[in-house]
């Protein structure tokens, strides 16, 4: 089974919004890949679903950004990297991303995070946007 981690920005468009993120999670739902995550981003998660431009469309969804956190929580595997390294130039969330990936074996790390994607991988872990890992997985 494919091992990947989702940046938080892949997770918050398929919690809020159809597409490809939404399809990365159903796959997950459905046994179809494995998802890791580490509890910075975890935490990440439920601090920026706090974000007024989100609010809106969380309650259109009729949730919460504490239920939506513990939603993705259910899916997803948590590991504890050892250490993080500063490798993202211009933003050290980014790294908590690449450690998470690292710590889990992940096959691809999924995001729309310019600064990761412009990275291209990191040693061998490609870094591709959610729409490419669905082409990828549905081959």
């Amino acid at each position: 089974m494919t091992r990947l981690v989702l940046d938080t920005n892949v997770v918050i468009a398929g919690l809020l919004w159809s597409g490809p993120p939404y399809r990365l999670l159903d796959f997950a739902i459905d046994d179809l890949v494995t998802l890791y995550s580490s509890p910075a981003l975890i935490d990440e998660l439920a601090h920026t679903f706090h974000y007024p431009k989100f609010a809106q469309r969380i309650a259109q969804a009729a949730t919460t950004p504490a239920e939506l956190a513990l939603r993705y929580s259910a899916v997803v595997t948590l590991v504890s990297p050892l250490r993080v390294l500063r490798l993202v130039p211009n933003d050290a969330d980014d790294d908590h991303v690449i450690a998470c990936a690292i710590a889990a074996r992940a096959e691809w790390i999924v995001s729309g995070d310019q600064h990761l994607l412009a990275l291209g991988r990191h040693a061998d872990i490609p870094i591709v946007t959610a729409r490419t890992a669905l082409i990828e997985l549905s081959r």
